[in-house]
């Protein structure tokens, strides 16, 4: 990886407050053989309500952490069994059967097939509404068929049933908690807001009895922001961060973070603005086009020089499981100078109609990454005769960023992230071929309706895509286990070369 020093204007504020809390840092760990502390950039409240924060760094890590779903991933992207011991496909892949393993509620109480059942097909109701054509779509059931076995039936076969399951949003808990494999307990105060994560299965004696946890199995996590989880590493004081994106990368320059720690994880997903505005203005066709062609993507790579990323202008990276590759913007090819004289003629025939345009609100998150991409979205935008305001992502918003892993390998999930289920500007007739798509008879037909919605959808330019998500980590030399994910995945328990 190689890193630039960020514009001047950028001097890292946020970092030099962080150093001020130097003197409260309270060690938890050596680098030897002591507890390992984990950084997730984020806030306290991911920990309190994760399902309430997902997709945050935070809330992943700790229900990935302490409520396993019925399968996980491993660090490299492969499906690990969970609380699912094992399981078959029958059926032609209609009929997916769990056998779960032997597992106990915080309190205590034996978790049975019964409770798993009642808890995912809630999640899957949940999920179907945010991704109506996602691999959860074809669900019909979710039957205990003993005490110790689950079945998930499905009206038609989806390829990627089982990724879906290993997302954090099918964690498995109840309302004190989940199944591990760790549990929370009780920490000294001393140690403020962060969470002692120990592990739920415990080795035992002769006798049976559980052995005492060895330090170095033990977690302390926090979630804090990120200027002050680097000044944690940087001080010995945690031996990993994780969570860290484009927003906060700046920071590691003036931080003299080694280069050799900063890990990027090649990870495919969505990194961009959607359209959620609407009115007489960004309802225009030609003025979303507009937008969508004069952002000058090849800057990106010099304010964020992170060795192997990509811009794009496709809402779909490559071809991935699409029977054809995806659709290519119009306008991909042409100078900015030309981009730029249509779009100013676009805006000249939109004010002779209208009069001056508003100007459009950009919720971008808080970092000195999202100032730099603010910083060239106001300049580019304003070449064609528009202006911006910057907002809080909580704030109504007429572009908002989408920064977002990829859940699982299909263009399926592309379009559905930025489909009219999550309040995106959408095309009517690009949903219609996604619902007839939901019913095909056969999986070759399913793909082609869905190579026809994915064109319909570039070209009606709801979604302005600018490159990748950049996901990267801070990671200690004792932590031998540690590899980059193509998920931004990083079990805890696998922190290790001889995992616990």
């Amino acid at each position: 990886m190689s890193l630039a020093p960020p514009r001047p204007f950028l001097a890292c504020l946020a970092l030099l407050g962080a150093l001020s809390l130097l003197g409260t840092l309270s060690g938890c760990s050596d680098e030897g053989s002591g507890p390992v502390a984990v950084s997730v950039i984020g806030t306290p409240a991911d920990f309190a309500t994760p399902l309430d924060y997902l997709p945050d760094p935070g809330s992943k890590l700790y229900l990935e952490a302490t409520a396993q779903g019925l399968v996980a991933f491993d660090a490299g992207g492969e499906i690990l069994p969970a609380l699912a011991q094992r399981w078959i496909v029958q059926d032609d892949g209609r009929s997916y059967i769990f056998r779960l393993r032997r597992a106990f509620w915080p309190d205590g109480a034996r978790v049975t097939a019964k409770d798993v059942g009642r808890i995912l097909m809630s999640r899957i109701d949940m999920l179907r509404r945010l991704d109506p054509y996602g691999p959860l779509d074809a669900v019909q059931d979710v039957v205990a068929m003993t005490g110790e076995v689950i079945e998930i039936r499905l009206a038609t076969p989806r390829p990627y049933l089982l990724q879906m399951l290993a997302q954090p949003q099918m964690a498995v808990l109840s309302r004190d908690g989940g199944t591990g494999p760790y549990r929370r307990v009780a920490l000294d105060k001393a140690l403020g807001k962060a969470l002692k994560l120990v592990p739920v299965e415990r080795a035992t004696n002769e006798s049976g009895d559980e052995l005492p946890v060895p330090a170095w199995q033990t977690r302390i996590l926090r979630a804090e922001r990120a200027a002050l989880a680097i000044v944690r590493f940087q001080q010995g004081e945690a031996a990993l961060v994780l969570g860290g994106r484009f927003a906060d990368l700046p920071l590691l320059v003036p931080a003299g973070v080694d280069r050799d720690d900063v890990r990027i994880d090649p990870v495919q997903g969505l990194l961009g603005l959607a359209v959620t505005g609407n009115g007489t203005l960004l309802d225009d066709d030609g003025v979303r086009r507009a937008i969508a062609m004069a952002i000058d993507r090849s800057q990106l790579p010099v304010m964020f020089p992170v060795g192997g990323w990509a811009t794009t202008e496709q809402i779909v990276p490559g071809q991935i499981d699409l029977p054809e590759p995806p659709a290519v913007p119009d306008w991909s090819g042409m100078a900015m100078a030309d981009r730029w004289a249509q779009g100013q003629a676009v805006m000249k025939r939109w004010r002779s109609e209208h009069g001056d345009p508003p100007t459009l609100r950009v919720a971008l998150p808080k970092g000195p990454g999202a100032t730099m991409l603010f910083g060239l979205v106001r300049h580019d935008l304003s070449m064609i005769g528009l202006t911006v305001e910057r907002v809080e992502m909580e704030a109504e918003a007429d572009l908002r960023l989408v920064d977002e892993v990829a859940a699982y390998d299909s263009v399926l999930w592309y379009l559905g992230r930025i489909g009219c289920a999550r309040k995106v500007h959408c095309s009517a007739q690009a949903e219609a071929t996604l619902q007839a798509a939901s019913t095909a008879g056969s999986l070759d037909e399913r793909m082609a309706r869905v190579a026809q919605a994915e064109a319909l959808m570039q070209a009606h330019n709801g979604y302005i895509a600018l490159g990748a998500p950049v996901r990267w980590s801070l990671v200690a030399r004792r932590l031998t286990g540690f590899t980059a994910s193509p998920r931004a995945r990083h079990p805890l328990n696998h922190l290790f070369r001889s995992t616990n």
